[in-house]
């Protein structure tokens, strides 16, 4: 009797581990595995709100956004990809106000018999509790429309397994130059 029973206790013990590692480590499937979040030591998901200026200057000495495909020949923008890397601030002056970060990335023109523009870019923050962070958003830009929804469809830093979406409004644009400047109003879930 005393031998079923170290024998039954084993048994019961090996399915305690099992279970554990299983839970903890995960339920491992040839090249992929399912991880307990508490694996990651991730915190309670927060949302935050940024409002931001992104400053798009195409003409001028020092452009910050430039072509690096032209567009088709057919009277359309379509094929025309600019790559950029511009200034991130919490105002709409330049001059004066903090510079938070740098919105690095490309947009291309996307639409034959519209203006739309494909984005995809990282806000990269510079400054305080966010620096070495980022948000990364990859989507449509209609650009005529008064208000445009863009993805938030990950991050980096404190922004790691980031989503949301951001709201982007022209504030500013001059014609003759193609210089912008666009206000960002970015929702992200993040831990």
């Amino acid at each position: 009797m005393e031998g079923k029973v170290r024998i039954l206790s084993v048994i019961l013990l090996s399915l305690a581990i099992h279970n554990w590692v299983v839970r903890v480590m995960g339920k491992k499937e040839g090249y992929a595995s399912e991880l307990d979040p508490k694996v990651l030591k991730l915190k309670k998901e927060k949302l935050t709100h940024f409002h931001l200026y992104w400053h798009d200057t195409v003409g001028g000495r020092n452009p910050s956004s430039v072509a690096v495909l032209p567009s088709l020949k057919n009277g359309s923008t379509l094929g025309l990809m600019h790559m950029f890397d511009n200034p991130l601030s919490v105002g709409p002056d330049l001059k004066k106000s903090e510079l938070v970060g740098r919105s690095q990335g490309i947009y291309a023109s996307t639409a034959l018999d519209q203006v739309g523009l494909l984005m995809a870019m990282n806000f990269a923050f510079t400054h305080g509790k966010y620096n070495g962070s980022s948000i990364t958003i990859l989507g449509r830009n209609a650009i005529l429309q008064r208000v445009r929804e863009l993805p938030i469809i990950g991050g980096s830093g404190r922004f790691r397994l980031a989503r949301g979406y951001a709201l982007a409004k022209t504030y500013y644009f001059n014609p003759a130059t193609f210089d912008a400047i666009i206000q960002y109003d970015v929702y992200v879930l993040h831990y």
